[in-house]
């Protein structure tokens, strides 16, 4: 028998009958790079076998929650992809149509894609990086165009025009592609009664959830998502978060799962470059 939850959500999704929309956000699972602690960026690394069990927990919560979705949204990187992938297939959600896009990417690392970022701080010193990783505005150093992680030397690419492709990005260049995306694609949908999951990265999801619900550029960098914990927003007609009792500040959505363990985990992304 379906939860109370589920028979609501198809109640809203009948034409007329929506006051509310709904939207689940899911960074992906560890990567093999998050496990080496490593910048990752653009480059295109699987999930861990950590993170593969991470994914599929969070679409158990997903399902355990009688979420229903219409719609899925993820980005060009396989390991988020593959959190997707394991989202949709513990909550019986794999027959949704899925769009794969490069605006939904990490944030372009620049020259540090590939270092280690204790590493780093060991040679540039703790505050440089915090202000490469963290500031609102200053990218990391720009990646050589001849890299292999260039984006125009990956055949993912080959269709991206030459100006969206980036040598570096900071949290503010990488907002200024995902929330037009998420204004001018994935707000109809919503708009339109569906449903929609989106399994992207830290930073990507970062840049929307500071849209969403409001947070200054300074605030924005004291945030962290964890790895695989899906993130519920019940949206009103203007697309504004209604608040959740249950959320941890400043977020309005709603993690799923046990919160003092998110906690923990949020902990546990802070301190990567401690």
């Amino acid at each position: 028998m379906r939860s109370a939850f589920a028979r609501a959500s198809v109640a809203l999704r009948r034409p007329g009958a929506r006051s509310q929309s709904t939207v689940l956000l899911m960074r992906h699972g560890e990567s093999t790079w998050n496990l080496e602690n490593k910048f990752t960026g653009w480059y295109d690394c699987p999930l861990s076998d950590k993170g593969h069990v991470e994914a599929a927990d969070a679409g158990a919560l997903v399902a355990e929650a009688g979420l229903a979705f219409d719609v899925a949204y993820t980005s060009t990187l396989k390991r988020a992809i593959r959190t997707l992938d394991h989202a949709l297939e513990q909550s019986d959600h794999m027959w949704i149509p899925v769009t794969k896009a490069w605006q939904l990417n990490e944030r372009h690392y620049g020259a540090l894609q590939g270092l280690d970022k204790q590493q780093t701080v060991d040679k540039h010193g703790l505050d440089q990086v915090t202000i490469w990783r963290r500031s609102y505005d200053i990218p990391p150093p720009d990646l050589d165009t001849a890299s292999p992680m260039y984006p125009a030397n990956d055949p993912k690419y080959a269709a991206l025009d030459a100006a969206c492709m980036p040598t570096t990005e900071s949290l503010a260049t990488t907002a200024a592609r995902v929330i037009p995306y998420w204004q001018q694609v994935i707000v109809p949908e919503l708009k339109a009664g569906k449903s929609v999951i989106i399994a992207a990265h830290g930073n990507s999801l970062r840049a929307l959830v500071q849209y969403l619900d409001g947070i200054s550029n300074d605030d924005i960098t004291e945030l962290n998502i964890p790895t695989a914990t899906p993130l519920l927003y019940t949206l009103d007609a203007d697309m504004r978060p209604i608040p959740d009792a249950d959320a941890i500040a400043p977020l309005q959505g709603k993690y799923l799962g046990d919160l003092d363990a998110i906690r923990a985990r949020i902990e546990g992304v802070k301190n990567q470059t401690k």
